[in-house]
This record gives structure tokens, sequence and C-alpha cells, in this order.
């Protein structure tokens, strides 16, 4: 794209923005559809679901009346021959030296976990403070409905007959993986190239300032098996000669961090970047850290979280409390999420994991590792003019200027994006706001966020619409 866009007839923009803001209201009634449905791409919950969700959003996309061919559509898991979840696809050619925008979202979303800790049902959308609550009230569903939002005022502002080329691709299974990501990108290249790739799975800075976010953190996600024993053996008789394989996971995985909670391990690299002003006081808020329990790590609160590698264990299958016996458990498995920070291939980073773990392995104790997978960190290259249009726009969308962040997650299929449309500027953005709770209980939107990101995305479109590029 050249790097000398003229910017768009401010009575255009008058019209997009009043449009878009007249949206708001049908978008979060179609949200609250969505929301209803849940669409769990996970193994074991019903297919069906996730197979509504994509008919609904697939209707919601054919009554824009803008695309050329708009479908619902799967691809194969390359490493089993399974077929991926639904995704829905649609297309729209560019004409006359005009740009093609990618748009991308999931409707997939997490379980809701223990409904218990909801303080509304799940699945019911629920409005209360300012709020909208439900899983996937804010990822990702409402990324859907940016979208189709957005798309919705230009089309109301403008009308049909544009220049813009536009794609939509809302995948069925981000949550889940995103197995099938890598083989439907090239299935569909064609309908997918694009010029700009605007990825809305991401979040802001707070409630009422947007962000771009510029960097995201890789990740290694593994299953590690420890053993110790052939069988279970009595600990009474055999304890404190006979090592049980939970002293051995203990004792080996204190090693993968020093005594301040940074990780300890070689190898593992770290990016030097300047990091915002971010105040102890408010990580505490936002992450729900109480009083008297400390951070970890070292650095900026910032560059810990965006710029540094960290390691969580997040499942463990040992015997639960109830069924504890006077036994040695012969074996543990862990599963180990690790964020690798951007600059280091993720699968370089595992290596060095893993490499750890084996040379720490306390008693002899046998290692085995499993369910590997690895997803690469990313940086935006910001110099583009797709940036500055979307600087612009979120900064007339939300009334603030936007700041660049970090993201200490990860969007491993963003390097899948990378590698089949490497001339693409891709942009990451988003509806939710540290206090959304993505994948946690009580999941919700800012629903004044929401509005200025469908506003800002309308008026994307508006100025990638006017740009010239002979």
């Amino acid at each position: 794209m050249s790097p000398s866009l003229p910017v768009s007839d401010s009575s255009r923009r008058t019209a997009v923005r009043a449009a878009a803001a007249a949206a708001v209201p049908a978008a979060l009634a179609d949200l609250g559809g969505l929301v209803r449905i849940p669409s769990i791409a996970f193994p074991g919950f019903e297919r069906g679901d996730v197979e509504r969700s994509a008919v609904a959003v697939h209707a919601l996309v054919e009554d824009l009346g803008i695309f050329d061919r708009v479908e619902v559509k799967t691809a194969t898991i390359p490493e089993t021959g399974a077929e991926g979840m639904p995704a829905v696809l649609a297309s729209r050619a560019a004409r006359n030296g005009r740009p093609t925008i990618l748009l991308y979202a999931h409707h997939d979303v997490q379980p809701a976990g223990d409904e218990a800790l909801w303080e509304s049902a799940p699945f019911e959308p629920t409005v209360r403070g300012g709020r909208l609550y439900g899983r996937g009230a804010a990822d990702d569903k409402a990324g859907v409905m940016a979208h189709v939002g957005a798309l919705r005022a230009f089309v109301d502002a403008i009308g049909s007959d544009f220049d813009l080329g536009v794609s939509l691709f809302i995948e069925g299974e981000e949550e889940a993986g995103s197995a099938s990501f890598a083989q439907f990108l090239g299935d569909n290249a064609d309908a997918l190239r694009a010029d700009v790739i605007v990825v809305a799975d991401s979040g802001n800075w707070d409630a009422a300032t947007p962000a771009l976010t510029v960097s995201l953190r890789g990740n290694a996600r593994f299953t590690l098996t420890i053993r110790t024993l052939d069988h279970a053996s009595h600990s009474g008789m055999f304890g404190g000669a006979v090592p049980d394989a939970m002293l051995a996971a203990v004792t080996l995985l204190a090693t993968l961090w020093d005594d301040d909670g940074a990780v300890a391990v070689a190898g593992l690299r770290e990016r030097d970047a300047e990091t915002p002003a971010y105040s102890e006081q408010t990580l505490r808020d936002e992450a729900g850290l109480p009083d008297g329990v400390s951070p970890i790590g070292r650095g900026s609160i910032l560059s810990r979280i965006w710029n540094k590698p960290s390691i969580t264990i997040t499942g463990i299958d040992a015997p639960s409390v109830r069924n504890a016996s006077n036994t040695l458990t012969p074996e543990v498995s862990v599963v180990i999420s690790m964020r690798v920070a951007p600059g280091q291939e993720a699968r370089e980073a595992f290596d060095a994991l893993r490499d750890h773990l084996l040379a720490h392995a306390p008693f002899g104790a046998q290692l085995a590792f499993s369910d590997i997978d690895c997803g690469n960190p990313f940086l935006v290259d910001t110099g583009g003019a797709a940036v500055r249009h979307a600087r612009a726009a979120l900064e007339e969308g939300y009334g603030v200027a936007p700041v660049d962040i970090g993201v200490g997650g990860s969007i491993p299929f963003i390097a899948d994006l990378v590698r089949e449309f490497p001339a693409a500027e891709i942009l990451v953005t988003g509806v939710e706001d540290p206090h959304a709770r993505a994948h946690s209980p009580n999941e919700s939107l800012h629903l004044d966020t929401f509005r200025h990101a469908l506003v800002s995305e309308a008026l994307l479109l508006e100025r990638l619409d006017a740009a010239d590029r002979t």
C-alpha cells in the first residue's frame, strides 16, 4: 500500500460516524443472540452448537448484501484427517485500485467452567452496570459483531456501490487451538488474500482508551508426565525410602522459577523494549491480586507481561483430596503453559524448557512429553499506511489517542497469517477492556467500549475505501 494515501472526505466520515452510532443497539441485540449459543469447540462438547453458531453468523453476514459469496466452510486437520470446526467466509473483490481488507474474529467460546461462580447464567446475556455479561460477550462474539456492525454502518452511510475489497473470516475453533486454521488459509487463499488484515481479538488500554496491539508473546503448551514407580505402594511401608511422583513433580517444577518468581530456565530470551507507566495498584485491580500477595518477577510490570517469558502450571492429574489414600503415587501429569517473549521462536523456547526439565529431573524420575502445541510471537511493523489509518480511526472513534500495547497472551494463528500473506499489514485490535475477564467466570463486555470500537472500525473502512493505491 502506498505510504501517501489521501485522507477521506470529512462529510463522508461524518455520515459514517453517525451511521455507526446508530448501528450499535442492533449490533448488541444480535450479539445477545450469538451469546445464547454455547459454541464450544473443545472435544466432549456438542459440535452441533458450533454449527448453529456458524449458521447464525452466516445469516448476519448474508443479510449485509454486499459480498460476492458467503459460505460456511470447514478444512481438514492435517495431523488427524478429521474435519475442523465450521467457519464463515465471505468475500467481495476490490475495484478501481482500492485495497482489500480482511476482517477476522471467532465465534467459538471457552467452556463456562463452574457455573456456580457466575452471577448470571453464562449463556444468557445480561446487562448490569454498563456491561453485557455472558460467555463470549467479549471474547470474541463482540469482535464478530464489531465487524458486522461496522459494515452495516459503512453501507448505510456510503451505499453498497463502494470500491473497497472486503473479506470476512469468522473462525470456529480459535479457543480450541485453531487446528485446521493453516489448512483453511491454504484452501481459501484467493478469497482471504488482503492488503490489510484486522484481527479483532485483543484488548484496549482501559475502557475509555483504545489500543493497537503491536506485540504478542508466543506460546508453548504441553503435558508433562512424571513417573517414579511401576505401581502405587503403601506410604507407611515405603515412604521415606521410595520417591513418589508427587515429590518428584513438586521438586522438579520448583526449579522453573527463582526466589522472585521469575523464570529460571536457560535459553529463554527477553525482549528489550520500553513500556508505558503501569502501577502495582493497577495490576492488583485488573488481575484481582489481593493485598498481601506480592507480584512476581523483576523489571517494570508491563515488561514482565509483554516482553519476558512466563511459565504457568494450568492443570494437574493426581489423586484428589476426596480420593486421597495412604499410598505413594506412581505417576503425575501436569499441563505446562509457557509464554514466549517476542523475538524468540516458540519451538526453540520449548526445546530449552524440555532440556531444563530433563536435566533437573530428581531421583531419576522418568519424564514424558505429549500434546505439544507451539505458536510463535508476533511483532507488528508500525510503519505502514494502514497503521496510520487505524490510529486516526481509533482516535476519532474513541475521542482519545490510541496506545501501542503488547499483550502477554498469545494469538498463535497470526504466524500462519504472516506466512500465508507476507505482504499484508496486520492490525490487532479488540473490544475488550482489562475487566472483561475473558475465559473466566462473569466474562463481560463494556458497552461504551464496544460502541467506540464499532464506530472506529466503520471509520477505518471509510478511510481505506477513500485510499488511492495508484
